[in-house]
């Protein structure tokens, strides 16, 4: 069992930074492919940044060159730091560990001002 807890969101202007972090507890990260999503009222939650236990990052179009997934295993943590806010970034950001299958932490929010 792993559980997962999100911290870091909070209101930025846009054009700000933001670094949201996940730590984990039960089990060690180092063995899971980490993900962060979003999700906005009546949409559907979307994968933003993942994270292989090999190291392999993934980013959704709509985030390259502005966020970066880390993880640092030694404090079974791991970061999306956020660059660049926009508006349209404004969700509700929730880590996972192993998949959609997997484990959800309880999310955190995110809201960006024009």
């Amino acid at each position: 069992q792993v559980q997962l807890v999100e911290s870091g969101g909070r209101l930025v202007q846009a054009g700000g930074s933001l670094r949201l972090s996940c730590a984990a507890s039960g089990r060690f990260l180092s063995t899971y492919n980490m993900g962060w999503f979003r999700q906005v009222p009546g949409k559907e939650r979307e994968l933003v940044a993942s994270i292989r236990n090999i190291g392999t990052t993934y980013y959704v179009d709509s985030v390259k060159g502005r966020f970066t997934i880390s993880r640092d295993n030694a404090k079974n943590t791991v970061y999306l730091q956020m660059n660049s806010l926009k508006p349209a970034d404004t969700a509700v950001y929730y880590c996972n560990a192993g998949g959609t299958a997997g484990y959800w932490g309880q999310g955190t929010q995110v809201t960006v001002s024009s």
